[in-house]
Formats: C-alpha cells, sequence, structure tokens
C-alpha cells in the first residue's frame, strides 16, 4: 500500500519548508533509511531520510519550492501502484473528465466530515512535532505552561527531547491550554496529540475522541509533479543548485570548523554532493591567480604547502562513580563550614634559609628525622600560646576559648581528605610531633585509624608544598576558627643587606572566621609564627 510522506516540522519554530534537493526521483528505489531530499528549515538545511520502502511514485514539492509543514511532499509504494485517490483526482486527468475526480474525492471529504464538525471553531490540535530529521517519537521534559494556562503565539510551551537534543517547543496559536496529551517524562510517537489550544472552558472531549480524518493532497497540485519528472542534469564538483553548494550539514560544519571553502571540494556522494569524508579528506594543494602577459590574460598556477588536516577520532564515554560515604561526609562538613562562617584569608611569605639550615644540623643527628611540616606545626602550636583568639570555637551564645592545643593535620587518602588530630601539640618536640604526624597519616591511609582520633581540632593545618603548590587558600575544619595552608619552598632572589642574593621563601596563607577573629589578630598570629620560622632556635628553647 502506497504510503503518504508530508513535509516534515524538522525545527521548532518551523512553518514551512522548501525543498533544496531530491537526491531520488520518480521511479528510483527507496530503502528504508535512504536520504529522499534536503529540506532548508527555518534555521538550517537538513537531510530527510525515508522511513519506508518502495518506489518513489509521486514529488509532490519541486526542487526550490517551499509549502507548509504536513502539506504532501511525496509517495512510495510498489512500482505501477495506483495512486490518484492519494492525489485528489489524479495528476493526469484531463480537463473533460474534471467532474469524474470530483466524485471519486466524495468519500474521502465525507470521512473528513464528522472530525470538522466535532472540532470547535479556534480550537487546535497541537501533535507531537518531528523536531529532528531522525526522530521518530519525543519524551516530554517538562511542560512549560499547565492546564488553564494563557497561551501567545510564540510561548515556549514544553521542552522536549529528541533522539539528538533537548529543544524548546513552542506554540503558533494563542487561546488557553485546555488538554495535555503527553505528560512530562512520558515518551510518544510523531503525531501523537501533544495538547490542545482554544478558548477558555471548551470542551475538548469530543475532539479528543473524533476519528483522524484521510490526509489529502491539496497542497500538491499536478503541475507541481510534472515539474520533477525534467531530468536533472549531472552535477561536478561542488555542485550548485540555484547558487548553493549540495553538501550535507554536517560536512557544512566541519568545512566551517576548518575554514574550508566548499566551492574548492569535489563531492563523492549521490549527484555529486559533498559528504564527510570529502571535507575530511580535502588537501589544497594548489591556488590560482590571475597573470597578464601581452596584453591577454591567462591563469598562473602556483603551488601552496599542503597542510595536512588532523581529525580527531575518538567514542565519547564516561564512567559514574557512587559517592562514598566519606566523600558525602567530606562534602556536608565542609559545604557547612564555608557557607556558614564568614571566610578571610591573609597571606605572608617566609625567609626559610635559617630553618633549611637548622634542619639540616637536626637531621645530622643520630635517629633524628626532621621536617619543615613539624616545624610548622611547632611554629603553630607555640603562637597559638600567644593568641588565643586563633584558638576558639564559635557558637551563637558565646566564644569558646580552648586552652589546650589540639592540631589537626590535613591528609590525602584514596576516598577524599581525613584530618587525624594530635592532641597537646604545644608539649612535644619537633622530633615527637614528626613521628605522631607518620604514625596518624599512616593509619588513616590504611583506613585503621580510630574515630576518636579525628576529633577535637582546635586548629588545622594544610600543606600542600610537597606538590608544588606555591599559594592556596583552605575552607577552616568546624568548629575551628582557623587554618594555616602551607606552600612550597621556592628559591628566588631576594634583598638582604640591600643586596640581591639567591634565598629560600616560603608562602603561607592563614584563612580565618571573622566571627572570632579579626584582620589584626589574625596578622599578629602570622608575624609570631614567622617569627618562629625565621628563627627555628626560639623553638628549641
Amino acid at each position: 500500500m502506497a504510503e503518504v510522506i508530508n513535509m516534515p516540522r524538522l525545527s521548532d519554530t518551523m512553518e514551512e519548508g522548501t525543498v533544496a534537493k531530491w537526491l531520488k526521483q520518480v521511479g528510483d528505489k527507496v530503502e528504508e533509511g535512504d536520504i529522499l531530499a534536503e529540506i532548508e528549515t527555518d534555521k538550517a538545511t537538513m537531510e530527510f531520510e525515508s522511513f519506508h520502502e518502495g518506489t518513489l511514485l509521486h514529488i509532490g514539492i519541486a526542487e526550490g519550492d517551499g509549502a507548509p509543514v504536513d502539506s504532501l511532499l511525496a509517495i512510495i509504494g510498489q512500482e505501477g501502484e495506483d495512486i490518484s485517490g492519494l492525489l485528489t483526482g489524479g495528476a493526469s486527468a484531463p480537463a473533460e473528465e474534471a467532474p469524474a475526480p470530483v466524485a471519486e474525492s466524495a468519500p474521502a471529504a465525507a470521512v473528513a466530515a464528522p472530525s470538522a464538525a466535532v472540532v470547535p471553531e479556534g480550537v487546535e490540535i497541537i501533535k507531537m512535532p518531528r523536531l529532528s530529521d531522525t526522530m521518530e517519537e519525543g519524551t516530554v521534559a517538562s511542560w512549560l505552561k499547565k492546564v488553564g494556562d494563557s497561551v501567545e503565539e510564540g510561548d515556549i510551551l514544553a521542552e522536549i527531547e529528541t533522539d539528538k537534543a533537548t529543544m524548546e517547543f513552542e506554540s503558533f496559536y494563542s487561546g488557553t491550554l485546555l488538554h495535555i496529551g503527553i505528560q512530562e517524562g512520558e515518551s510518544a510517537p510523531v503525531d501523537e496529540v501533544l495538547a490542545v489550544i482554544g478558548p477558555e472552558g471548551t470542551d475538548v472531549s469530543a475532539v479528543l475522541n473524533a476519528p483522524a480524518s484521510v490526509p489529502v493532497a491539496e497542497s500538491a497540485p499536478a503541475p507541481k509533479a510534472e515539474a520533477t519528472a525534467a531530468p536533472v542534469a549531472p552535477t561536478q564538483a561542488a555542485p550548485s543548485q540555484n547558487g548553493r553548494i549540495l553538501a550535507s550539514p554536517l560536512a557544512k560544519k566541519i568545512a566551517d570548523d576548518k575554514g574550508i571553502n566548499l566551492a574548492d571540494v569535489t563531492g563523492s556522494g549521490d549527484h555529486g554532493r559533498i559528504v564527510k569524508r570529502d571535507v575530511e579528506n580535502f588537501q589544497p594543494s594548489q591556488a590560482t591567480i590571475p597573470a597578464s602577459t601581452a596584453g591577454k590574460t591567462e591563469t598562473a598556477v602556483v603551488s601552496a604547502p599542503v597542510v595536512p588536516i588532523a581529525v580527531p577520532v575518538g567514542e565519547e564515554s564516561f564512567e559514574e562513580v557512587k559517592n562514598s560515604s566519606m566523600r558525602k561526609a567530606i562534602t556536608k562538613h565542609l559545604g557547612a563550614s564555608k557557607f556558614s562562617a564568614p571566610h578571610f584569608y591573609l597571606t605572608i611569605e617566609v625567609d626559610m634559609d635559617n630553618a633549611k639550615a637548622s634542619r639540616a644540623q637536626i637531621n645530622n643527628l643520630p635517629d633524628t628525622k626532621v621536617s619543615f611540616n613539624d616545624m610548622v606545626l611547632k611554629a603553630c602550636a607555640m603562637a597559638l600560646k600567644k593568641h588565643p583568639q586563633v584558638n576558639t570555637t564559635w557558637t551563637d551564645d558565646a566564644t569558646i576559648y580552648k586552652h589546650h592545643i589540639h592540631m589537626g593535620v590535613a591528609v590525602a587518602v584514596d576516598e577524599g581528605l581525613v584530618v587525624p588530630v594530635i592532641k597537646f601539640a604545644d608539649q612535644l618536640s619537633l622530633t615527637q610531633l614528626g613521628a605522631s604526624v607518620k604514625d596518624l597519616a599512616g593509619r588513616a591511609r590504611s583506613k585503621k585509624i580510630k574515630p576518636d582520633e579525628m576529633e577535637g581540632s582546635t586548629f588545622t593545618v594544610s600543606n600542600l608544598g610537597m606538590f608544588g603548590i606555591l599559594e592556596f587558600t583552605s575552607i577552616i575544619n568546624k568548629p575551628n576558627s582557623a587554618i594555616l595552608s602551607v606552600g612550597a619552598i621556592v628559591e628566588k632572589p631576594v634583598v638582604k643587606n640591600g643586596e640581591i642574593v639567591v634565598g629560600s621563601t616560603m608562602k603561607v596563607t592563614l584563612a580565618c572566621d571573622h566571627r572570632t577573629v579579626d584582620g589584626a589578630v589574625g596578622a599578629q598570629f602570622l608575624q609570631t609564627l614567622r617569627a618562629y620560622l625565621e628563627n627555628p632556635v626560639t623553638m628549641l628553647a
């Protein structure tokens, strides 16, 4: 049985389309998936493929002609099949037989009449549009209007997911949204009833229960069919139709991205059409310039360097990894801190020349190993004793001053970040601090650390200097009032005693909770910290 193919709606705002190029002619065999024509919409020129198999029996819209959406575009059926009934009287009926076609078309009119009779005036039935050239069904992602809402022409009714993208679908009518036929999240084939728009208070039950009318083709008169019967001249490289180069949309996009002039490309597709592979394999090798010789113009060929076009080839992929309980806890904890505590940041640069020399001397002692991080922890613990305002916790009713110093040390593990706590850090020596950090960090990475060993910190240090990070800021580890971010030690030109020499410096940044620590208090803490780090001997007293 012959299949009627109507002008598709290939974009969300398309009201009519223009046939830019027919890739099949009347009498040609058509397979499902073959490209029938290139159709220009209000947004782009798109390939329209066939969803049916058979012989192309009729073309309703000639190349270069436009027609409204749902106009008869073509008919596909069995070779030799009579389609005169679908053409409302036949394309080849002579003039003197005009009354006969009218009689034959009467049954079709009779079928359509009941449907027209039950559709009240001003009521418009909106069907699932074909928003892409390969779309067979659509899913309503969201409705932007609900039943009872007033709708103006151009309003966005819904967002519809196609096989290619999620697109906004706008209304071409004004009125009240009377009915929604496809709910959010539901899918339906193209041309299913999507919605009904009309005057407020209209009963749409008769509209929804009306039988579908037989499609007719009053927009496809016989002269159009005859116009398509003319033979198509063979095309050469970079074929054009009315000045338009025939190329697939994908080929055009690739050419535009690579700055290739399609007029220079030889097409290998049907009728010389330029396709993707033609653009990808195109290599500009020659350019022509006019040269005047002896009063006449000749063409001089100038060789141009061949630039290889590298086309990346790959497959998009992704992996979804469920968030672990640790990652969720970290997110909740840090989010609560960042969005509740008003952070501010102070940064200083510390001269580390003396610290490097002192560390080298200490590590020369038997069975002794001290890191720069150990020195920073010791300096922080001693500075907190002198600036107790930094060693506090904010509550809605009071500021709690901690008389003990429990130092949190941020440690990276496979699943995120943990903060082991060194209790009474101010009472430990450099070597004891180093041993404690090594023990706690090791057990944290092997997941053998106890919960109570990660609780109770009053101040936290985060050190990314070993990763080459020069400077950064951290989120305060609640309920602390501050956290110190430690960068890498770098060698650079510095001024000492009026001379430029090579020195070693390190930047540290203090993040403070402004509810408990004012700017001056934070600055004084950093001055004390710098004094200890630049004169390590004071930490050994």
